[in-house]
């Protein structure tokens, strides 16, 4: 089924149209990616609007959509309106999750047609992903694993939290990234506790646990995984977190399959560290949805109630952060499978000491 066909069959009745604000959105819908724009889709008809900067691009890339330029003299909202009129539109779904107060009630004001929140609908379409979504995860994973290899050889004492995420970013893009799915974390030493710590002008010594959590994107599709490895030795302690960490993750990952809820995969591994005695330094989800955002849903967390599919994919991300002493965090991403997973990340989980 073609991807803008799944957004057809939204419209049941309820809405007779779709608003499509998110690049996200009119990226699945057109299978093409245009950074600005907006598409409406509806039964009798679909178009796409952009300006000037990509009205060629999105011409001769996206198909399904008549595609139209907008202007001074013909703005999103004129635009809008047109294909309102032109298809018989009078009930319009938005997602509500991407527009900001100002921009919905710009929409509510100057559309002729009546506006419903069905955000929760739209995005749900990317929930179970199609051959052609893991492949291209797949793809983006290999380029992230590659890059963590690289960079090992470039950890030092003495270089910044900085200087080091200058690196891994030059190692994600040099080995085919075409973005990064999110800003990298890279803390060290007793910045390891701060989950997502943001990389500073702290320089690396020996007896540091450092962290990297990051990904990129690939034709459109995210990845996500972060690794911790100690600078010169670790101590008893560090290795004790570690492998409490390491056993926490695999113990998610066994229970792993399409038909459990998200919740239970949580708890497979929340036990392993609550055994140990370290329950209240893990305050996250085991993990989160990914795909063409890096955090999407359902989530593998203690409230996650719903039932994960086949071909889902959740990060497998449990950690343990001890205040003002050190932190550590072991994620790779999994595809729901009806007898297990598959992880897509291969880089070596054992602890690394540079």
């Amino acid at each position: 089924m073609r991807n803008i066909d799944k957004f057809l069959s939204l419209l049941d009745g309820e809405i007779d149209g779709l608003l499509l604000t998110s690049r996200y959105s009119r990226h699945y819908g057109a299978e093409f990616d245009i950074a600005e724009g907006v598409a409406i889709v509806t039964k009798a008809g679909c178009r796409y609007f952009t300006d000037s900067r990509y009205i060629e691009s999105a011409q001769n890339g996206i198909k399904g959509f008549e595609v139209l330029e907008i202007n001074r003299e013909n703005p999103y909202a004129k635009r809008i309106n047109d294909a309102i009129a032109d298809f018989g539109v009078v009930t319009l779904g938005y997602e509500e999750d991407y527009l900001t107060v100002a921009e919905f009630m710009g929409y509510e004001k100057k559309l002729n047609a009546r506006l419903v929140p069905v955000g929760g609908k739209i995005n749900g379409l990317r929930q179970v992903k199609e051959d052609y979504e893991l492949e291209r995860m797949r793809k983006a994973q290999q380029i992230t694993d590659a890059a963590f290899t690289e960079v090992l050889t470039r950890i030092h004492a003495g270089m910044t939290e900085k200087e080091l995420a200058a690196e891994l970013i030059y190692c994600l893009l040099k080995n085919g990234g075409e973005g990064l799915s999110f800003e990298p974390i890279v803390v060290s030493g007793p910045n390891t506790s701060l989950p997502h710590g943001v990389p500073g002008e702290r320089r690396l010594k020996d007896g540091d646990f450092i962290t990297m959590d990051f990904g990129v994107t690939y034709q459109g599709y995210c990845s996500d995984m972060t690794r911790t490895v100690a600078l010169g030795y670790a101590t008893e302690e560090m290795r004790k977190v570690y492998d409490t960490v390491l056993k926490a993750q695999m113990a998610g990952i066994a229970a792993t399959h399409a038909g459990i809820k998200g919740k239970e995969v949580d708890a497979a591994a929340r036990q392993i560290i609550e055994g140990a005695g370290y329950g209240p330094y893990f305050g996250h989800s085991y993990g989160h949805s990914i795909g063409m955002e890096c955090h999407e849903m359902p989530p593998c967390s203690p409230s996650g109630e719903t039932v994960m599919e086949e071909n889902m994919v959740c990060s497998a991300e449990p950690g343990i952060y001890l205040p003002g002493k050190f932190g550590v965090r072991i994620e790779d991403v999994v595809i729901f499978k009806a007898d297990g997973c598959e992880n897509l990340t291969h880089s070596p989980k054992n602890l690394i000491i540079i």
